[in-house]
C-alpha cells in the first residue's frame, strides 16, 4: 500500500478561538490572587491559560476595564448623520442647478441688452 493511500483525504476543522467572558476572568483574577506559591502554575495548567493572560487581565481588573468591549465605540447617531449627509448631497445638487440657471440668466440678459442696442 502506498503512503499517499493510508493518509485521511478529510480536511480537519479548524479550532475556533476561546473566548473569555468578563465574570470568568474576574473568577481567574480571584483566584490566582489567592494560590500561595507555587499553587499558580497548576491552576493555569488546569484552565489551560497563560502567564501572560492572567497579567493582563489582573492589569484590566485595576484599571476597571475587564469587561469593556474592544474595537470603535458605536455612535448612536449613525443614523441622523446618514440622513444629514444625504439631505447635504442634494442641497449640493439644488445648488448646482441653481447656479447655472443664474449663469444661463445672466447670458440670457446680456444677449438681450447687446440686440436692443
Amino acid at each position: 500500500m502506498s503512503e499517499a493511500s493510508e493518509r485521511n483525504p478529510e480536511v480537519q476543522p479548524k479550532v475556533e478561538r476561546r473566548r473569555f467572558t468578563a465574570e470568568y476572568k474576574r473568577r481567574m483574577v480571584v483566584e490566582a490572587e489567592q494560590c500561595q506559591h507555587g499553587e499558580l502554575g497548576s491552576l493555569l495548567r488546569r484552565e489551560g491559560l497563560t502567564y501572560a493572560q492572567i497579567g493582563k487581565w489582573r492589569t484590566a481588573h485595576v484599571k476597571g476595564t475587564l469587561g469593556k468591549q474592544r474595537g470603535p465605540v458605536a455612535n448612536p447617531n449613525r443614523a441622523a448623520m446618514r440622513r444629514l449627509e444625504a439631505e447635504n448631497a442634494g442641497l449640493k445638487r439644488q445648488l448646482e442647478r441653481a447656479e447655472l440657471i443664474i449663469a444661463a440668466q445672466k447670458k440670457l440678459a446680456h444677449l438681450l441688452e447687446e440686440e436692443q442696442s
